[in-house]
């Protein structure tokens, strides 16, 4: 789906299907999104750039008719460039790549854009934001990890909140999400949110309880934490 960067500051919740129930993943999107999902979160991970393997284009093509939202896809995995043209197809709306997994980010940003969807860079816990310097006039997205990826329910790192600061600044007025993915909770989203992110991955804090229901309320629980 065709989407454009909002000036107007709005929290976007992005719960990650990582946590999902995999054996019902299309029903899992569509719960989501009925509790009031901004974006779906799509981990994916190669078993070599991170030390866990998940899912590939095809599975994210099978939930594409399932995803009426932002299907926003973070793609864990090195050498990245082969297969952006594949989860392309697949139906991907933004595609982030990490800055760590490959040594020509300005030309796999370019090719991204050309493909029609956004542009994201994750930057791992220990990468410094000025990697990105030279190429934010490509960038849609840029991802902060607050976990070191590669598994779901890790810890919040506080060490990254300057990190996030930094990179709010370094963003200025350019039409640029600042997202942020691991450990998000009522207790850490609002010190993310007042760093001056505006798109949260949640992924076992959102699953948690195993009910749309209980979807619905952890969502509500983070926005009303930011919004207090």
């Amino acid at each position: 789906m065709p989407i454009e960067f909002d000036p107007a500051r709005n929290l976007k919740i992005a719960p990650s299907i990582l946590s999902a129930d995999f054996a019902r993943l299309g029903e899992e999107v569509r719960a989501i999104e009925a509790e009031g999902c901004d974006w779906v979160h799509i981990d994916v991970m190669d078993g070599h750039f991170v030390p866990n393997i998940t899912i590939g284009p095809d599975v994210v093509a099978a939930l594409r008719p399932h995803c009426k939202t932002v299907m926003d896809c973070h793609l864990m995995i090195s050498p990245a460039d082969l297969y952006l043209e594949a989860f392309a197809k697949a139906g991907a709306d933004i595609i982030t790549i990490h800055a760590e997994a490959g040594p020509h980010l300005d030309r796999s940003l370019q090719f991204i854009r050309s493909l029609g969807c956004k542009a994201g860079v994750a930057l791992n816990p220990s990468t410094p934001e000025n990697v990105i310097e030279y190429c934010l006039d490509k960038i849609d997205l840029i991802l902060i990890m607050t976990v070191n990826p590669g598994f779901g329910g890790q810890k919040f790192l506080h060490n990254q909140l300057p990190k996030m600061e930094r990179v709010r600044k370094m963003i200025g007025d350019r039409p640029i999400w600042l997202e942020i993915d691991g450990g998000v909770t009522p207790d850490t989203a609002p010190l993310a949110w007042a760093a001056g992110v505006d798109a949260m991955v949640a992924g076992s804090a959102v699953f948690k309880g195993g009910t749309p229901t209980h979807y619905g309320e952890n969502m509500k629980a983070i926005r009303k934490s930011c919004e207090s």
